[in-house]
């Protein structure tokens, strides 16, 4: 989509700090990060949300967490992840994208 953030960023349109990438996906670093480490996993085919992504896109994504973590340095501690689905879900950018976030205690409740 023309207008969408995270495909010009995929595009190359936007600068970003990459953490990770390959042929379906990026995650990079939070611009505005709620933790220490804040990475956005990113798929690099325009799909809305959650509900709408490929399964096997899905489970490709969900599938690189432990590598990235791990380059991170934040496996041994504990993380979370995050997608946030919808208006009422707290999604801002109409992109699916899965939050890593880590680096410190995270409260619970994260609302």
């Amino acid at each position: 989509m023309s207008d969408c953030i995270f495909c010009k960023i995929v595009a190359g349109d936007i600068p970003c700090d990459k953490v990770y990438e390959d042929d379906l996906m990026i995650a990079i670093k939070d611009v505005a990060p709620a933790a220490p480490v804040h990475v956005l996993l990113i798929p690099k085919v325009h799909t809305e949300n959650i509900l709408t992504v490929d399964s096997k896109l899905c489970l490709h994504m969900l599938s690189k967490i432990k590598q990235i973590v791990d380059k991170l340095g934040i496996a041994e501690k504990g993380f979370r992840v995050v997608i946030n689905t919808g208006d009422d879900g707290g999604q801002t950018v109409k992109h699916l994208h899965i939050h890593i976030i880590g680096g410190k205690v995270l409260g619970w409740p994260p609302c």
